[in-house]
């Protein structure tokens, strides 16, 4: 394993699936509105609109887990997003479920730069730029997904 990547917050947990796990700072109300506000979430992932219901376009237990799914490469992956308070941090874990072999370099590298992005907003602090970011992760997260 390179060792480049050891210390990095996104693992490979099985076979197509990846996990991301952030401290970031809270509080959980706070976090929750980076995941369902597409505004917000424009600013870290991306803008759109869900149904924020249950059996809606994404399923959701309010401010504790968030899923949908995401088509990528014509194949319906899953993600969830779960949170867990730990004082005045909430632990984010984002699970990316289903994912071909081709595009686990480039979940895990976007995955590290999407959170990693959103933990620059929660602490206030110019977010990293994505391309590069990106780019040099996925290098980086290359040998984890062979």
């Amino acid at each position: 394993m390179n060792p480049s990547v050891t210390h990095r917050p996104v693992t490979v947990v099985e076979p197509g699936t990846v996990k991301v796990e952030r401290l970031l700072s809270g509080p959980v109300e706070r976090v929750w509105a980076y995941l369902v506000e597409s505004d917000k979430r424009a600013r870290w992932l991306a803008a759109g609109e869900f149904e924020l219901r249950v059996g809606g376009k994404v399923r959701l237990e309010p401010l504790r887990l968030l899923a949908h799914t995401w088509r990528w490469d014509s194949v319906e992956t899953e993600v969830s997003y779960e949170l867990a308070p730990r004082g005045k941090q909430v632990l984010l874990t984002i699970v990316h479920r289903r994912l071909t072999k081709p595009i686990v370099a480039k979940v895990l590298g976007g995955w590290d730069v999407h959170s990693g992005i959103l933990e620059d907003l929660l602490n206030g602090v110019e977010p990293r730029p994505f391309w590069a970011t990106h780019d040099k992760l996925q290098a980086e997260y290359a040998p984890l997904a062979r």
